[in-house]
């Protein structure tokens, strides 16, 4: 397959230093709300990268489901591949890769948990289905076949027939605080638009980056 004539130009809009909001969360807030607007799939899906005690690298998709001023929320189990690597480096990056809307933003900042408090009351807004297969799966654990999974699954709901569904210990929420977002812009002729938002004890210094 030749890949080499692969491309298109990027004509969907422009991002100037004028346009921008002074709070990189008010700038964020107005991107998702116009991702959750268009007709894409998974607006809030976000490729988290994570590293282990060795260095090496592992991305993985992962939903947002809280933005605030005090950071990006998802939750995972926490015997998983991203949350071992955690808890040696607690530093970390997302991407939101909005491809209909020809703009992508960049996160970077450092992870903490979720009170439990926190983590039980998202857990019992899930539906029933989502909460028994947080149960089921060993995230990441190698498993000999998927009929596994049914089975378990099978178990679980029987267990919980007719009565609440606990929250499991090994589940819970982590919490991304950023202190550099990257906005980037497709633009014609390859000429993108790229801005970063860097913390500092004055707030955030933003600055236009060559594409």
């Amino acid at each position: 397959m030749d890949l080499k004539n692969e491309r298109r130009e990027y004509k969907r809009s422009t991002l100037s230093r004028e346009k921008l909001c002074i709070d990189p969360f008010d700038q964020f807030k107005v991107w998702i709300d116009d991702a959750a607007g268009s007709s894409m799939s998974d607006p809030t899906a976000m490729v988290l990268a994570t590293s282990d005690s060795r260095g090496r690298n592992s991305q993985r998709t992962v939903l947002m489901k809280e933005f605030s001023s005090t950071g990006l929320v998802f939750y995972t189990n926490l015997n998983s591949k991203k949350a071992q690597d955690l808890e040696v480096n607690k530093r970390v990056s997302v991407l939101f890769p909005w491809y209909e809307l020809d703009r992508q933003v960049q996160i970077r900042g450092f992870t903490e948990m979720l009170d439990k408090s926190e983590v039980e009351k998202y857990f019992k807004s899930r539906p029933k289905m989502s909460q028994i297969s947080a149960w089921v799966s060993k995230q990441s654990s190698v498993i000999k076949s998927k009929s596994l999974l049914e089975d378990r699954f099978q178990e679980i709901q029987n267990h919980f027939l007719n009565r609440e569904i606990d929250l499991p210990d090994f589940w819970g929420g982590i919490r991304i605080i950023p202190d550099e977002f990257e906005f980037w812009q497709g633009g014609e002729r390859r000429l993108h638009d790229r801005f970063v938002y860097k913390k500092n004890k004055d707030g955030w210094l933003i600055s236009r980056l060559s594409p």
